[in-house]
């Protein structure tokens, strides 16, 4: 996989607190970026379930050291805010995960100035949003998913205009399988994405057998199949949830060990908005004659 565009020395800034009204807890973010370097294109990160703006750093570091300052956001679920299951307000929490990836993306020249005068080296018109599980859904839909009611009605458009493509890690699947404990406590993860239009990177594993939903691991490739083009999809044959270990190295929830697998995930999601903002299309295309000679251990299809 090329990795000769890893050339920038990078710095982290946080906590930043971004202004979000209403909210139970403070919205707080992180930002990683190059150290030098002007035009800079964004990515908002939304991690999952229960994470923070402090993990996925083999993520976020890659992506910087690839020329992107990256935004994360400390979502409400996270570990540190205590809200469980039975919490009144899990019920709404994705509704306040969407809210949190607009109040950064609306107060982006805000967090940038206050991460050490970076607005003025941004591009504001290339940003990405990207997710992981939970975070994949979140970031559906700014790029145009929504979730269908019980009645199958798609719900409200939380579309964002300043995002222009975008990467979905492990998002949820359609919700017509989800299994009981799931259809109680998670019953917004039915997510439509036959509105979802922006350019979009799928990436699923192989092996990533969801407890949340009777399917295999095909449930993870919903967001490709059932979205216009232009999508991409990424399947990598032995990817399991965490896709090597995307949250952190020796993170207990990580059943599939593998750096290189993390860094396939990092370089493929850089490569495919570089490719996207039409800024550089080299290592996309790179990418794709390497999985054409991948010997069928990763593959990439487009729409």
């Amino acid at each position: 996989m090329p990795s000769g565009h890893l050339s920038h020395r990078i710095v982290a800034v946080k906590p930043i607190t971004v202004p979000a009204p209403g909210r139970s807890a403070d919205l707080q973010v992180k930002v990683t970026a190059p150290l030098s370097g002007q035009g800079l294109p964004v990515i908002v990160f939304s991690h999952g379930n229960a994470w923070s703006m402090d993990g996925y750093g083999p993520l976020a570091d890659r992506w910087a050291a690839a020329g992107f300052v990256v935004v994360q956001p400390t979502h409400l679920d996270s570990r540190r805010n205590g809200i469980t299951w039975d919490d009144p307000r899990f019920a709404t929490v994705w509704r306040v995960r969407i809210a949190d990836l607009h109040a950064v993306l609306d107060g982006l020249g805000d967090i940038l100035l206050q991460a050490g005068g970076l607005e003025t080296r941004v591009d504001h018109e290339r940003i990405a949003v990207v997710g992981h599980s939970w975070g994949a859904q979140t970031a559906g839909a700014l790029l145009g998913a929504r979730v269908l009611d019980g009645d199958g009605v798609p719900g409200e458009d939380f579309s964002h205009p300043a995002v222009s493509a975008g990467a979905l890690i492990a998002a949820t699947g359609t919700g017509d399988t989800l299994t009981p404990f799931a259809a109680e406590h998670l019953p917004f993860m039915r997510p439509d994405y036959s509105t979802m239009t922006a350019p979009t990177l799928v990436v699923a594993g192989g092996k990533d057998q969801s407890q949340l939903s009777t399917r295999g691991p095909e449930w993870f490739t919903d967001a490709y199949h059932l979205s216009p083009a232009p999508k991409s999809l990424l399947t990598i044959a032995e990817g399991e949830h965490t896709l090597g270990g995307l949250a952190g190295e020796a993170v207990s929830e990580t059943t599939d060990e593998d750096p290189a697998r993390v860094a396939l995930v990092a370089d493929a999601v850089s490569a495919y908005l570089r490719d996207a903002f039409k800024l550089d299309g080299a290592a996309w295309a790179a990418l794709g004659n390497a999985a054409a000679a991948g010997g069928g251990t990763w593959s990439i299809t487009g729409k």
